[in-house]
């Protein structure tokens, strides 16, 4: 049955970076079941909802472009944008297994889901096909997608959305994680957003000797669409983190001169000082549960690692070792926290408890830095590492203490970022000359570039 969603309004700044909720509405309209007797005229999908399988693993699919039910410009263009952004949702978690395009140009378009030429899709061998119609009537989008079963004309997915025409591509992220859920019992990502800082806009720091350069903390899709600055401070804003329920960005920031870790609600549209202090603070984590955050200090001499509420107070030094800790990152139960410290000679990292007591050293590198705790089911940790004259990033498996390498050598690569399902990453590398962000599988596949102007750095990928 095809499930009715209504999207709210995004007049706000803040609402574009909100993972948006969708509402069900009361209206349902299921489709027409299918006739049961062969007839060579195309025929509606019946209402049955099944999962699709594919004969090798992954289901392939075909995403022909959407359908738009009126000419005027507005339909046209969301219709195009639509199509092609599932498509590129899709193929990024790599779930289904997607059909170029140009396979099938030769197939007459669709004008409704009642004139599907289920027998030409046939002829490709698919097991799935998305269909999806599109109209902008009086400043309102709907749109309705159904996934058929191409060999019983059945459908396995459907839904309809109808909101705002100010962001069709929300639409079908929303489509996509929504599908991969249902079919894939997978959490996807084409919701999500992603954090991080960029000297893009070429200001220079006010008021200091050195003419140093302003960086300002950004978000954006998943992907790198609708890149967005949060900051505004002409100072150095560093090492931002989203908050586990995706609503604030923890951050460093040198906007009183010497660093300190502010907090951004971005749907509030405040700032909060966790930390005050004429000493420095920098490197935020946030506690699973959002409630607490570890950041390193030197605020009792060498910069240790210190935990707080996360209004500032109860602040509890957790490490205490003449060498410099910090970069700390909360395991999935927030039980245990790992960290980088050079204790032992060089860089390494460390995991301790989150009382302070069982540390203990996880890796042997000449040089290792900037981990990352994956989330459940896996129990990973990502970070930089320096292999021969490049720093490359490498996962070691907590359980195993198995280690993986991601990248060889394709420049510099570090500060690595787990997505909230724990099958990508984002990172920052040189491999297109400049400090940029990009993506990849988790398992060193499938590398895509985020950002592309000026230098950009210290990614993290919303909850």
């Amino acid at each position: 049955m095809t499930r009715i969603c209504r999207f709210a309004s995004l007049a706000a700044l803040v609402a574009v970076v909100d993972l948006v909720a969708i509402t069900a509405s009361p209206r349902q309209q299921p489709p027409t079941p299918a006739s049961q007797t062969p007839t060579p005229a195309p025929q509606q999908p019946s209402d049955i909802t099944t999962t699709l399988t594919g004969a090798g693993g992954s289901p392939q699919i075909a995403v022909p472009p959407f359908v738009p039910l009126a000419r005027d410009e507005a339909t046209l263009g969301a219709a195009r944008t639509m199509s092609q952004v599932l498509f590129d949702d899709l193929t990024f978690e790599r779930e289904f297994a997607l059909i170029p395009r140009d396979t099938y140009s030769s197939i007459p378009a669709a004008t409704s889901f009642d004139d599907v030429q289920f027998d030409r899709w046939r002829e490709l061998n698919i097991d799935g096909l998305i269909i999806g119609t599109v109209q902008v009537t009086d400043n309102v989008l709907t749109l309705e997608v159904r996934l058929l079963n191409v060999r019983t004309r059945q459908q396995a997915f459907g839904r309809r959305y109808t909101g705002s025409p100010a962001d069709p591509r929300l639409y079908v992220h929303t489509v996509s994680d929504e599908l991969h859920q249902q079919q894939r019992a997978l959490r996807g990502v084409a919701r999500t957003k992603l954090t991080f800082v960029s000297d893009r806009d070429g200001d220079r720091v006010a008021g200091t000797i050195e003419d140093r350069v302003v960086k300002e903390i950004y978000f954006s899709d998943y992907d790198g669409e609708n890149q967005r600055r949060l900051t505004v401070g002409r100072s150095l804003n560093i090492t931002p983190v989203w908050s586990p329920d995706g609503r604030s960005i923890a951050y460093t920031s040198y906007r009183r001169g010497v660093p300190n870790i502010l907090i951004s609600n971005i749907y509030q549209g405040t700032l909060e000082e966790l930390t005050k202090s004429v000493s420095q603070s920098t490197l935020p984590a946030w506690s699973p549960d959002g409630k607490r955050l570890c950041f390193s200090s030197d605020r009792d001499g060498n910069p240790e690692l210190y935990v707080a509420n996360r209004d500032g107070s109860n602040v509890v030094r957790l490490t205490n070792h003449p060498a410099i800790d910090g970069s700390p990152t909360w395991s999935p139960s927030g039980a245990q926290i790992a960290f980088t410290s050079d204790r032992s000679g060089s860089p390494q990292i460390y995991v301790i408890d989150a009382d302070g007591l069982g540390l203990q050293k996880i890796t042997s590198e000449s040089y290792a830095d900037r981990p990352t705790w994956s989330p459940p089911p896996y129990n990973e940790i990502a970070f930089t590492a320096r292999a021969g004259r490049t720093l490359d990033l490498k996962v070691i498996n907590m359980a195993t203490r198995e280690v993986r390498q991601l990248t060889f050598g394709e420049g510099d690569n570090e500060s690595p970022a787990w997505a909230p399902n724990g099958r990508h990453l984002a990172f920052v590398s040189t491999r297109a000359g400049t400090k940029q962000i990009f993506t990849m599988a988790g398992d060193g596949q499938n590398v895509r570039q985020i950002t592309r102007s000026g230098n950009n750095s210290y990614p993290d990928w919303s909850k």
